[in-house]
């Protein structure tokens, strides 16, 4: 008798601490998959877990065999400015690594004989706008706008929501035995830049934000790789991991796309800079923009639209700017340092 489980991919990462925390104590037995070992905390948290790569298909083969996998939570990814570093990789990992996921996601549902939830996180990346001036009149971007990414990771993410949308709604449309119904549930998120209080995020684009505010905590001098009036839309870790399974328990009635927005607050950097240097008052925090690392972000809105997510699965975060950093951000960063 196979086991039902929740598989997580990249589960060691920001996105997957948060997530493990959640599942587990709702009591879902929880298989993890990530490159490298599961951190030491997580391990009594989930059923099983697996070191292994994404795109080893005896490992997805194993997977598919040994468990009846409900829901799948692929996190794994390589990020925006890694992504830039090593193109071809980071296409093989985040495009081939997902259709393998979506693969395993179709021959579970056919065997199961229903449709298998596939949750995947997409990224504010998506979106390309083609100058500074273009980003400032653009005010809340909506889902279906300036899909015109300049980035390998934004292209990525862009083509696997394609991905999903095909193998939800069209995968072997030709075939005698198609039935949509019983095939990928594909919901994705657009997130924007996230702020996590418990890690430290390597390979963002947005990294800036939390980076900047680890480094105030830790003592340590930190050079801002953007101007102070760059501007994002962020959210804290606890919403993004609330958003996520808010999405996957959806009446799938509801909905009325397969990808959706969620934000929570659009601060410049100046803004964090400030919060910051209150909390913080010896932090030495300089800004020293990287052209090419601040071009990337110039792309990116400065806010996006999630009213979509609002109406159709009761999106809502807790945490506004204020009560992000007051509440949640600096106290639990402090702890760590102190």
């Amino acid at each position: 008798m196979q086991e039902e489980v929740v598989l997580i991919t990249g589960a060691n990462g920001e996105i997957g601490h948060g997530l493990i925390d959640y599942l587990h104590a709702k009591d879902y037995k929880i298989v993890a998959l990530d490159l490298a070992p599961l951190d030491d905390a997580l391990r009594p948290k989930v059923f099983r877990h697996f070191v292994g790569d994404i795109l080893d298909q005896m490992l997805i083969g194993r997977l598919i065999s040994e468990y009846k996998i409900r829901t799948i939570y692929h996190l794994a990814s390589i990020l925006s400015t890694k992504a830039e570093l090593n193109p071809e990789l980071a296409h093989r990992i985040n495009v081939e690594g997902t259709l393998n996921l979506l693969r395993l996601a179709v021959e579970q549902a056919k065997w199961q004989g229903q449709a298998v939830k596939f949750i995947y996180p997409s990224s504010i990346a998506v979106y390309g706008l083609p100058s500074i001036e273009e980003k400032s009149k653009a005010g809340k971007v909506c889902e279906g706008d300036a899909n015109q990414p300049l980035t390998m990771y934004g292209a990525n993410k862009l083509y696997c929501e394609s991905l999903g949308r095909y193998y939800s709604k069209a995968y072997r449309r030709l075939s005698s035995d198609f039935n949509p119904n019983k095939s990928v549930d594909f919901r994705a998120i657009r997130f924007p830049g996230l702020i996590s209080a418990e890690t430290i995020p390597t390979g963002g684009t947005s990294d800036y934000g939390p980076e900047m505010l680890h480094a105030a905590a830790k003592g340590v001098e930190y050079d801002c790789f953007v101007r102070p009036d760059a501007t994002l839309p962020f959210m804290v870790m606890p919403d993004a991991v609330k958003s996520l399974i808010l999405l996957e328990a959806a009446d799938r009635a509801r909905l009325t796309q397969d990808v959706y927005n969620v934000t929570s607050f659009n601060p410049t950097a100046q803004e964090i800079y400030d919060i910051a240097l209150q909390a913080f008052p010896n932090a030495k925090i300089n800004f020293a923009p990287d052209v090419k690392r601040q071009g990337i972000v110039d792309t990116w809105p400065e806010d996006i639209d999630d009213s979509s997510a609002r109406s159709d699965w009761d999106w809502q975060p807790d945490y506004d700017q204020k009560r992000a950093f007051e509440e949640y951000l600096i106290p639990a960063i402090r702890k760590i340092y102190q």
